[in-house]
């Protein structure tokens, strides 16, 4: 960047990045996997923000089953232990936050653990949802909704909801309107 430029991060320069730096400056929009932002750093440049969103998404879709269980199971529960501790990640705070998570009823943080809890047991990885738009009642019903679902379906959903968080995330980070 010049030194007259925006301290504002761009495409032009995010796509000058040398890999590592490009890795730093975006392993937090999958969480908990810089390995997502690493390879799509080789799809640069990027012509717009939905580019780049494509890129990491692509790397998601061709990572194996393993890895995208890993993905998956490095998201926290909504309103869990980590909320509780505050060992959530700044985006993941801010996120539930939003959906008003923070501030449950001792009843309706009751009924989410317990949510959480049965909806694991089921699936065997941490109910996902992007929850930009939602309120609390509105991810309750979605998660009772989705215990009825089989685990390939899940699966599918979950990653559908994990591209959904990265876009918003992605759009936040370089000051564009997030539309859901």
């Amino acid at each position: 960047m010049t030194p007259t430029a925006s301290p504002t991060l761009t495409l032009d320069d995010l796509s000058d990045m040398p890999q590592a730096e490009f890795t730093a400056c975006l392993g937090d929009i999958f969480e908990h996997s810089p390995w997502i932002a690493e390879q799509a750093w080789q799809a640069r440049p990027y012509a717009d923000v939905a580019a780049l969103h494509a890129a990491m998404v692509a790397a998601v879709d061709a990572a194996g089953p393993q890895r995208q269980l890993a993905l998956i199971a490095a998201h926290p529960e909504l309103a869990g232990k980590e909320a509780a501790r505050g060992t959530l990640t700044q985006n993941s705070t801010q996120e539930q936050r939003g959906a008003g998570l923070d501030q449950c009823s001792a009843e309706e943080l009751q009924r989410l653990r317990g949510l959480n809890a049965a909806y694991r047991e089921r699936h065997g990885f941490p109910f996902v949802i992007a929850v930009k738009g939602l309120d609390r009642y509105q991810i309750m019903a979605a998660m009772e909704a989705r215990l009825q679902h089989d685990r390939d379906t899940e699966l599918r959903t979950c990653l559908r909801e994990i591209g959904k968080i990265a876009r918003l995330r992605l759009q936040a980070r370089f000051g564009q309107e997030a539309a859901q």
